[in-house]
């Protein structure tokens, strides 16, 4: 029996009528509705026409989460009267509940990624609401751009509903061709904040790790607000590990402590979600319960502040969650569940002056995650570079890059981009390309089943306690029981099926160890590691990685290393998982990244010439080389100057002042004059540095090579402006004394430094190629007495105070009154009137 009641109490269903219309008009629409106000459970039952007495249609939900789609599920079912599986169902990776009279399925967004790509019609399904889409999923980004090339290109009548839990939705709309954009009220009582940051402060976040400190404050603040208020606490913390701590620090508190999030099992969600009439609850979640879940009986939230967003993992290299500062977006999220049902408190574990810093909203996913998944969809949809894509934003070039190298080096795209056969079935197996590459090659070599086993660890990190052995740790999960264990079980079963279908061999025999090692080494070909002492390797990636004291694997000769880590202020990355593996296997699993052949290089200071192998940085054999190539050699030489610096070569000082000038002739007139910055002497070799540079050996050779010679061949000879050197850009400047003072070009404006009295009777500053020089006037010791670019202006209004300053320490030295009517000298009062 429905449950009208129920139905009735919704806030949404006063925006269902505007939806319908916008629907009808215009086939897209953007719905705005707070969390709590039923838009994932009431719209899709009235578009299926279930209840409301609306046509029957058929009507997908995409969910961003499994939790969240099981719940929104059972919920519907509940509000109809039923059970899931019969005309609301769900279908989530490894799970599938549905019938043949289901006409609203649930299903993650990654679930109708898949069935888009295998059905680009969707037939069948009549309309589809993209749930959740202000939290910028890249799965719902993907699915919503997909949905948009559908309706432009084949299925114009397919309806589009984009529903959010902000008002934030301008850009959704114009995505969706300016689409309408329908706001439901949601029902709101007070919130009061309470701000309660921890007394001593605490480390950020970093990776994955929260500070212990903070998350004892969080439950300290837990217990804080059990006594001050009534009614359940919904505590928000980053993930399952931060959940479960806080969760034993609570023992003894006057109520049941329950966890939320992805991983709890399906009877522990439904009481969470179910409510309770016995007694108190603290329910300890992670964001899913911003705005995808509803938690009744909440009268207080307590916010750590701290949540996931996915990144690229380079521990792992691939793309994982890791912990940041929550957004003000999620803090009003957040904050609101405790206003759902009447008047609440939300506890802040920050300081106040903090808020107003914190980012906006969070980081689109599309703008931060490794993007090698997304890559492979877009070239599976057939627009390899997404540029096709209704998104609302690009995907950034350099992550775009980066996936393509991935993916052409797995074989799932070709050289153009293009995807591959193997390439589509590596985007059916619901993994990272990486270990769908794992999976693939593995199960030829290993057997499906074990090849699963392997991928099934890689895919979710085991827990700390399992060691860091790989081959150690898939026989911990064998004989497990915990709840790792069960979820790997099943991962296993639904890989090993997927291998099954495609026909894959049974591989050959062998170990577990040796199977373990070649499937996290093709999965991480740049990771294999070869020892070079004690519990200490070298990557091929050229990256060191060391493991703990203690480590089984210390003695290993090989590895293959599926997470490490890299400490703060460390040059070497510390292994945390990693299996045992020999050269054989390695040049297997990493072929491509396999080199041989003759490697001259400048290495500590000279040219060092070998006949190399080696897989990527890691050498597997090395002889010196007698008679290199003399290219190479040119181009290690080339290198060093790049690396040491030009002054390799023989440089005298008047080297030295003569590439001052012709810099200095540069950057004021241009060309013909050349640039003899290092960079552009470095592009420039072969026009100023031949055929010396080319019969050099080694570094000794460049030493002998004249640096003068060489810079006046960049001279414009051909132009005859190379004879204007000396009038431009003179050496020296004859003063009024008689002296030729040498002009230093080194800094931004020429200087001539002299001493004052042999300038006297000289009104104009000097000038070379047009530039006033900076004068620089010396007292009679040669010691600075002043600085000018305007003679004129110092005469007149400067030299006074430095006249009454210098004539009583040099008394024997001129100093007439007007300087502009003396003849200049370079000598004493007492030798002027002897001459």
């Amino acid at each position: 029996m429905i449950r009208t009641d129920a139905l009735d109490r919704l806030p949404v269903r006063t925006a269902v009528p505007a939806l319908r219309q916008a629907l009808d008009d215009r086939g897209v629409a953007v719905l705005c509705a707070p969390p709590g106000t039923g838009k994932t459970t009431l719209v899709p039952l009235v578009l299926a026409g279930l209840v409301g007495g609306g046509p029957a249609r058929r009507v997908v939900v995409a969910e961003p989460r499994r939790i969240a789609a099981r719940a929104a599920a059972r919920r519907m079912a509940w509000l109809l009267g039923e059970q899931t599986g019969r005309r609301v169902g769900f279908t989530v990776r490894g799970e599938r509940v549905v019938g043949r009279d289901t006409v609203v399925e649930v299903v993650t967004t990654g679930v109708l990624l898949q069935r888009l790509q295998r059905d680009q019609e969707l037939a069948g399904v009549d309309a589809v609401i993209i749930d959740e889409c202000h939290e910028r999923h890249l799965d719902a980004d993907t699915v919503a751009a997909f949905l948009l090339d559908v309706r432009e290109a084949i299925r114009p009548d397919l309806r589009l509903v984009a529903a959010s839990a902000t008002t934030d939705a301008q850009g959704w709309a114009r995505l969706l061709g300016d689409a309408p954009v329908v706001e439901a009220q949601g029902v709101s009582h007070p919130v009061e904040v309470v701000w309660a940051p921890p007394v001593r402060p605490v480390r950020p976040p970093h990776g994955m790790r929260v500070d212990p400190a903070l998350l004892t404050h969080v439950a300290s603040v837990v217990r804080r607000a059990l006594a001050e208020r009534d009614g359940d606490v919904l505590c928000f913390l980053p993930g399952v590990g931060e959940i479960g701590r806080v969760a034993g620090q609570l023992a003894g508190v006057p109520a049941e402590v329950l966890q939320v999030h992805g991983r709890a099992p399906a009877a522990v969600q439904d009481a969470v979600l179910a409510g309770s009439s016995e007694g108190r609850r603290v329910v300890l979640a992670t964001s899913v319960a911003e705005s995808s879940l509803t938690v009744p009986g909440v009268r207080i939230v307590v916010d750590s502040g701290l949540a996931r967003e996915p990144r690229t993992d380079h521990a792992r290299g691939l793309s994982a969650l890791t912990t940041v500062r929550a957004s003000q977006a999620a803090g009003r999220q957040r904050a609101g569940r405790a206003g759902r049902e009447a008047p609440g408190a939300v506890y802040r574990c920050w300081e106040q002056g903090e808020d107003g810093r914190l980012a906006r909203f969070p980081s689109p996913e599309i703008k931060v995650a490794d993007l090698a998944a997304f890559a492979l969809q877009a070239a599976c949809w057939g627009d390899p570079d997404a540029s096709g894509l209704a998104l609302l934003d690009p995907p950034p070039a350099g992550a775009m890059g980066a996936a393509r190298e991935t993916l052409t080096a797995v074989g799932a795209v070709d050289a153009d981009g293009r995807v591959t056969d193997r390439g589509v079935r590596m985007s059916r197996l619901g993994l990272h390309p990486r270990l769908a590459r794992a999976l693939l090659d593995g199960a030829a070599e290993v057997g499906g089943r074990r090849a699963a086993e392997v991928v099934a660890l890689l895919s979710e990190e085991p827990p700390r306690e399992y060691g860091d052995d790989l081959a150690a740790a898939l026989r911990t999960a064998r004989r497990g029981g915990d709840g790792y264990a069960a979820r790997w079980r099943q991962e296993v079963r639904r890989l090993s099926s997927s291998i099954e279908g495609g026909g894959e061999g049974s591989g050959r025999g062998g170990s577990d160890d040796a199977a373990v090692g070649l499937v996290a080494a093709l999965a991480f070909p740049e990771r294999v590691a070869r020892a070079r002492g004690e519990g200490v390797f070298l990557m091929a990636s050229g990256t060191g990685a060391e493991l703990r004291d203690g480590s089984r694997l210390r003695s290993a000769p090989w590895l293959a290393i599926a997470v490490a880590d890299r400490p703060a202020h460390s040059a070497s990355a510390r292994v945390r998982l990693a299996a045992v593996v020999d050269e054989d296997t390695a040049r297997l699993a990493a072929g491509h990244l396999r080199f041989s052949g003759e490697e001259v290089r400048w290495v500590d200071g000279d040219v060092v010439a070998r006949s190399v192998e080696r897989l990527g940085a890691v050498e597997l054999s090395v002889r010196a080389l007698k008679q290199p190539r003399p290219e190479l050699v040119r181009a290690a030489l080339v290198d060093g100057l790049g690396r040491d610096g030009l002054g390799l070569l023989r440089w005298t000082r008047e080297t030295g002042q003569l590439r001052e000038r012709l810099g200095f002739l540069h950057r004021e007139l241009g060309t013909p004059w050349p640039d003899v910055s290092d960079g552009a002497l470095l592009a420039r070799t072969e026009e100023w540095l031949e055929p010396e540079l080319s019969r050099a050996r080694r570094r000794s050779d460049l030493a002998r090579i004249d640096a003068g010679q060489a810079l006046r061949r960049l001279l414009p000879w051909a132009t005859g402006e190379a004879a204007r050197l000396d009038e431009l850009a003179p050496e020296r400047i004859e003063v009024p004394s008689g002296s030729r003072i040498r002009v230093e070009y080194g800094g931004g404006q020429p200087v001539l430094a002299v001493k004052l009295q042999e300038l006297f009777g000289l009104a104009e500053t000097p000038k070379v190629a047009g530039v006033p020089v900076l004068v620089h006037l010396l007292s009679p010791a040669g010691r600075p007495a002043a600085v000018t670019a305007d003679l004129a202006s110092f005469w007149r209004d400067g030299y006074r105070a430095v006249r009454a300053e210098l004539r009583g320490r040099y008394p024997k030295h001129p100093w007439p009154e007007d300087p502009t009517t003396v003849e200049a000298t370079r000598f004493t009062s007492a030798r002027l009137r002897r001459e």
